[in-house]
């Protein structure tokens, strides 16, 4: 499998050595080109662009993950998004006002994901609702 390495540096800045290992571990000769391809176009060639900030690529992935219902994406972004500099507040207030525009059942299911994500890296506390 050859991956573009430009875009095999942006993408191991963003989602971190392990997640890209194991992704291209996981390859197959059946999926080995959607690797290449999303390695090339994705980060190669997308999040590469000088156009915006990866902090701000960020806000967008969330947003978009959040408007598609891709919860399962939505972790790894979580986490690409506090590597790129964004605080847990303010990843809740894109999923919040996402809220508005992609509907309350995905912003329900991302701040279900996104909080879980925050609270295994150590990044938020685990609240517990008082006692009636």
């Amino acid at each position: 499998m050859e991956l573009d390495p430009d875009g095999l540096r942006v993408r191991r800045e963003v989602l971190g050595d392990a997640h890209v290992d194991r992704a291209v571990a996981a390859a197959t000769p059946f999926s080995a080109r959607f690797q290449e391809f999303i390695t090339r176009a994705a980060w190669g060639d997308v999040w590469a662009r000088p156009g915006l900030e990866r902090r701000d690529r960020s806000l967008v992935t969330l947003a978009a993950l959040v408007a598609m219902r891709a919860e399962g994406e939505l972790a790894m972004h979580v986490r690409a998004a506090v590597r790129n500099g964004l605080t847990p507040d303010e990843i809740g207030e894109a999923i919040l006002h996402t809220a508005l525009y992609a509907g309350l059942p995905a912003a329900n299911a991302a701040f279900r994901i996104a909080e879980q994500v925050l609270v295994d890296d150590g990044l938020v506390a685990r609240a517990t609702m008082p006692e009636e």
